[in-house]
């Protein structure tokens, strides 16, 4: 067994499916894009993570369990 594993320890996260929506944030300008939880009675957004390529967006839905992300701009 190698003391450095190539896969991450996958650990399943949770969110408050009836009051928070998967939302991604994309800059116009910039094309930066961070993920994170959007409340849908206040509409506040909590970011979670900056988005730098498509692995981690693809960690971030995993961990989630999240299939679909709504995008805004």
């Amino acid at each position: 067994m190698s003391l450095f594993s190539r896969h991450k320890h996958e650990e399943n996260k949770t969110y408050d499916k009836e009051r928070l929506i998967p939302v991604m944030r994309a800059s116009i300008c910039t094309g930066e894009r961070t993920v994170g939880f959007k409340d849908i009675y206040t509409g506040k957004y909590e970011q979670m993570i900056l988005i730098t390529n498509d692995d981690e967006l693809r960690d971030f839905m995993e961990s989630y369990g999240i299939d679909k992300l709504t995008k805004e701009y």
